[in-house]
């Protein structure tokens, strides 16, 4: 059991076929209480349920400090601590350079950025106090490559913004046990494909990765897994690619 007795927040968890909830079974299987967190329309605690009686949902807009700040606090109530905090919300869009306007780029910078930043600020304290954590940013291969195969340039940015920020809280708090770390994930099969990519188009992604296939949501669960474990006690500040090689320089 690589995470008895640790206490896990997962941001955007209830999508019961995303990556945020493969993470929080993932991550259950391995012994930790996971708290999901997300907006009351994903019902957060229906998703906790499946998990078992020892979890938890919460519900919070990332973007919102406030609701954030309640849904934290409510944890620390019941759990006394907060061990891991993967910061997994984000939505995307598909549109051209010319074409974002300043609502599409507030909705997506808002959710991915804004949002790793205000949980981060609101779960940091209690690990400060512990002198341990570990912090997983999902971050995204097209924040890398410049752009990806949905989401527009506004979301290529937010996430590369997602790494710097990531990188930076590492070094300062690297000093108090704590580690931050990213994952960039390729193309996953999740409901977010769904009505996207034809059949045809995916295999023809496939056939540019060199593992021949999409990823699937368990394998960034498994590598979230990894970082909030001891098995990755001295990483920190890493960005670790999970596309099946599609990123290979």
């Amino acid at each position: 059991m690589l995470l008895a007795d640790k206490v896990a927040l997962i941001t955007g968890g209830a999508g019961l076929n995303g990556l945020g909830f493969a993470t929080a079974r993932c991550m259950a299987e391995h012994g930790a209480r996971v708290v999901v967190m997300d907006l009351a329309a994903a019902d957060p605690a229906a998703a906790a349920a499946q998990l078992g009686d020892h979890h938890m949902g919460v519900q919070a807009s990332v973007t919102d400090k406030a609701a954030v700040d309640a849904a934290v606090a409510q944890v620390l109530e019941r759990y006394g601590r907060i061990d891991i905090l993967v910061n997994n919300a984000g939505i995307t869009q598909p549109r051209k350079t010319v074409d974002i306007s300043p609502s599409d780029y507030d909705a997506v910078l808002d959710v991915s950025l804004r949002g790793t930043l205000l949980v981060s600020q609101a779960v940091l304290p209690a690990m400060q106090a512990q002198k341990s954590g570990s912090i997983i940013c999902i971050s995204s291969v097209s924040a890398q490559r410049g752009g990806g195969i949905l989401g527009g340039p506004h979301y290529s940015a937010a996430k590369a913004g997602v790494l710097g920020l990531a990188r930076a809280m590492a070094r300062e708090f690297a000093i108090e046990g704590i580690r931050v770390n990213c994952i960039t994930p390729g193309l996953i099969g999740t409901d977010i494909l769904k009505g996207k990519l034809t059949e045809e188009r995916k295999a023809e992604i496939a056939e540019t990765i060199p593992m021949g296939r999409l990823g699937h949501p368990s394998d960034i669960a498994g590598a979230c897994v990894f970082l909030g474990s001891e098995l990755s006690a001295y990483c920190t500040g890493v960005t670790l690619d999970v596309n099946g090689g599609m990123l290979i320089h």
